[in-house]
């Protein structure tokens, strides 16, 4: 079965900017993981394949590979045991996923969204939840704080959560209180062990005899709750922030998991964000461009006023320092870039019409005093 095009799995186009890929992988990253589609075989497919094209468009060498001979000029020979590997390499996309998400919010560890790199004993954690918060350009600006509804898994209150009716537990008769039971296959390289999870008692060790009803022996009811998020200032699409231990709560008495907090910024009326920078358009009329003009011009926090020197052109940008957005890393702020539009009405009134033809009339004379470029030409070869 032939591969699908990198640029298509993405969604972006051939000459889009490492920025905009990477921004992209993130998206479809979140929305397809596996621990927020959990049963979904197809979400587990898109996740791995999104993560193989994005680990080759995100690198320099492999991409101009990649353009120049297609899959082939990025594919090694052996791809391993039935493993995900991508360029000969041995390729893991939830290691991918960590190391993408890694930095803002701290480093997403060994745990993201409830995996673990190691096996233990007793109940495991609850299952992060994820959301995304809108925000403003100036909430943006200058931070902010969310109360946010949300549903989540809650310790049941009948049963405290054990799952059991009358609080006690067995031992598991499967795998002896491990928590995990091992198989040993015969292969040609040799004998092979495999460990996996004890799939009666789920890695606990232990199971319950007589089951809440309440709960059905889970430990767990449906409930919600108001999380108060406090948004720092310079967020961006693609940040995300962790709340630890604010997630759904584990299957009979497990440590609960984290919330994920994503951002997605809506799109202002007036300014236009690049990076910390915003930039703001301001028309003006032909006569303050040709005379100069002190006027006041918004900004993201109030209105300040600003100088528009004599003969200033359509286009022109003015910065006003400071007057941006705040830096994430609490680096200072960003600029507000003022560009120049001149008003060109189409349409005016008699007494504007008058002006303005007297005003041609003056400008034309003005230039027939000096000889132009086209008049010496002319004059040249006439």
């Amino acid at each position: 079965m032939s591969k699908k095009d990198y640029y298509e799995v993405l969604g972006v186009s051939q000459d889009a900017q490492t920025d905009e890929i990477k921004k992209t992988y993130r998206k479809l990253a979140m929305k397809y993981h596996p621990d927020r589609n959990t049963g979904d075989k197809n979400a587990e497919d898109k996740f791995k394949e999104i993560g193989e094209a994005y680990s080759v468009l995100s690198d320099e060498q492999k991409r101009a590979r990649y353009d120049r001979f297609g899959h082939q000029g990025v594919q090694g020979g052996n791809s391993g045991f039935g493993g995900f590997s991508q360029g000969g390499e041995g390729f893991d996309p939830f290691d991918l996923f960590k190391s993408v998400f890694g930095g803002f919010g701290g480093g997403m560890g060994d745990d993201i969204f409830g995996k673990s790199s190691g096996r233990r004993r007793g109940p495991n954690r609850g299952n992060d939840l994820s959301l995304n918060v809108n925000l403003t350009l100036e909430e943006i600006a200058e931070g902010t704080t969310k109360k946010l509804k949300i549903k989540y898994q809650a310790p049941c209150s009948n049963c405290s959560g054990s799952g059991s009716k009358d609080g006690h537990k067995t031992t598991c008769s499967t795998c002896q209180g491990a928590g995990e039971v091992k198989r040993v296959v015969d292969t040609m390289i040799g004998r092979v062990v495999n460990v996996t999870t004890c799939p009666n008692c789920g890695g606990e060790g232990t199971v319950v005899a007589d089951p809440c009803r309440t709960c059905n022996g889970s430990g767990l009811i449906r409930d919600e709750k108001v999380v108060s998020i406090k948004v720092p200032p310079g967020v961006s699409e693609g940040n995300y922030m962790r709340m630890r231990g604010k997630g759904n709560h584990g299957v009979r008495g497990g440590p609960p998991g984290d919330i994920l907090v994503g951002f997605e910024e809506i799109p202002h009326k007036y300014f236009s964000r690049h990076g910390n920078d915003i930039v703001y358009e301001l028309t003006i009329s032909y006569p303050a461009a040709v005379l100069g003009t002190s006027i006041e011009v918004p900004t993201i926090s109030n209105i300040t006023k600003m100088n528009i020197p004599t003969g200033t052109v359509s286009g022109k940008l003015f910065k006003l320092r400071g007057k941006g957005i705040s830096d994430v890393n609490e680096r200072g702020k960003g600029d507000q870039i003022v560009k120049i539009v001149i008003d060109v009405p189409k349409k005016v009134g008699a007494k504007e019409k008058k002006l303005l033809e007297e005003l041609q009339e003056e400008m034309d004379l003005r230039r027939s005093d000096s000889k132009t470029f086209f008049n010496t030409l002319k004059d040249a070869f006439g």
